[in-house]
């Protein structure tokens, strides 16, 4: 036991080695919460002991008490006994570490300290000291030795006399073999113990996907070998098209079953993302939701089989009115709204636990034979375990264009399922207008080109083809409902059940038009808020 005095009261740590040659001590916390105790040390002089890595660095400080159980998958602390997480809620860091790698999304960052440790060794409850020489000169005049004094913080020495010398100890040859044998002996256990805990994991690996596998077939997906993949897709003849997450390609389950399969790209890990995506895909059951058919998990090899819809996307019907050889008509476009939301409404309230599906627009919602939408491609979807009002991120997702502004930083509010609505705000503003919300072409890059063109719209400053009495009604709700969506602030949206509302509601008068985000005098929209939206190559990371 080693107790270090300070000015408030004695620090106490056990010793687990002593290099009296090298003048080096190795110490623990027996709490162990070194970083909690590391701060009463940090900047101290406790003579006769310094630390031993003499490079100062910056140190991150996290409070994770608010988590209440240990969490820290990538951690040396996970190894620690779970009592010890709960009562030492205090994790270290190194500047540059990734907060979400760590998942450290649900603890407060405290501070920051600069000190000349490593943030390994505090993350093992090991702490490597030196200590100093004395200046025995005083001492030695007199015929004595000294020591540094017990329990001194400005080390002080004191003298004693000087002993006998003690003979040398003589140590068996026998002995020396036999503690060399023990040490070769111990280091080829560890090594095969080692070797022997890989492979398990790898094992472990696999079953844990076998596992999630066995327990998904209550769902009636489909599993198919990579064979049956190969043989559905002719080869992969046909390609529809490809996303981040992988290549989509054209197939047949049957002579009358088509079928897109999904290829997801070659992932590292413990196959979560796989579990992650099947896991989610396979909890929705909904009229204007994609439903997941099939599988295939055979080694590397990862699918997803969904149905394949011949109309496509709803961006290939995106005409202006006067377009009559393509476009649906109002009274389609109102059905296609409708549905939307309502498949929105299904994933925000509708699923055990909420599913924010961060990608609406025009590409991701497909057509079936009756124009009924099918919303598509849960690649950038977060699954919420709690209140969906409020959602952790550290990256903005999404497509440029329908991206909510809170998602890009968080001087507009939180990212929550309002920003799903802004989403889907934009996209009802292209039904309407018949035409892209963003023009890629502009030297700002994105320039947005609503909500101000639908104001002059409403206020009959411009006009668009329209025959019918009931057409124009229909128009001008959609028009206003897409207008509250995308409103700057995520309160003074409404939530998708409200909009649903809005949509179904017969009473023109009870519809009130937003103001203008744009020009209006109470706009909280700045030059500087404006820029950050037209930036889209250099996204910058919403901090928590």
């Amino acid at each position: 036991m080693l107790v270090l005095p300070t000015t408030s009261h004695p620090i106490k740590f056990l010793v687990s080695y002593i290099n009296y040659e090298a003048q080096l001590i190795y110490v623990q916390d027996p709490e162990n919460c070194l970083p909690n105790k590391f701060l009463k040390l940090n900047n101290l002089s406790i003579q006769p002991y310094h630390l031993y890595d003499g490079v100062a660095q910056n140190i991150n400080y996290f409070n994770c008490s608010s988590v209440g159980h240990p969490h820290l998958r990538n951690s040396i602390q996970s190894s620690s006994d779970s009592q010890d997480m709960i009562s030492c809620p205090i994790y270290v860091s190194n500047p540059y570490d990734s907060v979400l790698e760590l998942d450290l999304v649900s603890c407060t960052k405290m501070f920051h300290v600069n000190a000349s440790v490593t943030v390994n060794e505090l993350q093992i409850n090991m702490l490597s000291m030196r200590w100093s020489k004395p200046d025995c000169s005083e001492c030695e005049e007199k015929g004595k030795r000294c020591k540094w004094k017990n329990n001194s913080t400005q080390g002080d020495i004191e003298c004693f006399d000087c002993k006998g010398k003690r003979k040398p100890i003589h140590i068996p040859t026998s002995f020396i073999f036999s503690a060399t044998g023990s040490i070769l002996l111990g280091l080829v256990l560890i090594t095969v113990f080692k070797i022997h805990r890989y492979f398990r994991k790898k094992e472990e690996d696999q079953a844990r996907v076998e596992k999630f596998l066995e327990d998904y077939r209550a769902e009636k997906p489909a599993r198919f070998s990579y064979a049956d993949i190969k043989r559905m897709t002719s080869g992969f003849k046909q390609k529809l098209g490809e996303g981040t997450h992988g290549a989509v390609f054209k197939g047949k389950l049957s002579n009358e079953i088509l079928v897109a399969v999904k290829i997801l790209n070659s992932t590292e890990g413990e196959g979560k993302d796989f579990i992650n995506e099947v896991g989610i895909m396979g909890k929705i059951h909904h009229i204007n939701v994609v439903r997941l058919l099939g599988f295939c998990a055979e080694g590397l090899h990862r699918a997803l089989v969904y149905n394949f819809f011949q109309n496509g996307s709803l961006q290939n019907f995106i005409f202006p009115p006067d377009n009559k050889d393509h476009f649906l008509g109002w009274e389609k476009l109102q059905q296609v709204a409708h549905g939307i939301a309502k498949g929105i409404e299904y994933l925000h309230v509708g699923c055990n636990h909420p599913i924010l599906h961060f990608d609406i627009n025009p590409h991701n919602v497909l057509l079936d034979d009756n124009f009924t939408p099918k919303i598509s491609d849960f690649g950038l979807a977060k699954l919420c375990s709690k209140n969906p009002s409020l959602v952790s991120m550290t990256a903005a997702r999404g497509t440029l264009g329908y991206i909510a502004p809170e998602v890009f930083s968080r001087n507009f509010g939180n990212v929550s399922y309002k920003s799903d609505i802004y989403s889907y705000g934009m996209l009802l503003l292209e039904m309407v207008g018949g035409r892209k919300n963003v023009d890629m072409s502009s030297d700002q890059t994105s320039q947005v080109l609503y909500p101000d063109w639908i104001h002059n719209l409403i206020e009959g400053d411009i006009r668009i083809h329209i025959e019918e009495q009931d057409d124009a009604k229909i128009a001008k709700r959609l028009a206003i409902v897409g207008l509250w969506c995308i409103q700057w602030r995520p309160v003074n949206r409404p939530s998708i059940k409200n909009v649903i509302q809005m949509l179904e509601t017969e009473e023109e008068d009870k519809l009130s038009v937003p103001p203008n985000p744009f020009h209006s005098t109470t706009s909280i929209t700045t030059a500087t808020e404006l820029t950050l939206l037209r930036q889209p190559l250099e996204l910058e990371v919403i901090q928590e």
